[in-house]
């Protein structure tokens, strides 16, 4: 079986590493106001906010787009 996605630019990128990069590139506040998820909001934490988004499908996907609009140029 073949496991490589020529057309998925996220192939092989870890949530982890999306995450810690957005974070470097906008921070807690902005990452909050940009993709209004509250776990950005409140009191947020890698950990924490990591969790989030490993159980929330709509909050990754948002995530993700961001992250590759910003990161994957």
């Amino acid at each position: 079986m073949n496991t490589e996605q020529p057309n998925n630019p996220m192939h092989g990128i870890k949530l982890a590493t999306i995450l810690e990069q957005l974070f470097k590139e906008y921070g807690w506040e902005e990452l909050g106001d940009l993709l209004n998820i509250n776990a950005f909001k409140n009191n947020p934490t890698y950990k924490s906010s990591l969790k989030f988004l490993r159980t929330t499908p709509w909050a990754r996907e948002k995530v993700e787009r961001l992250y590759e609009k910003t990161m994957l140029k």
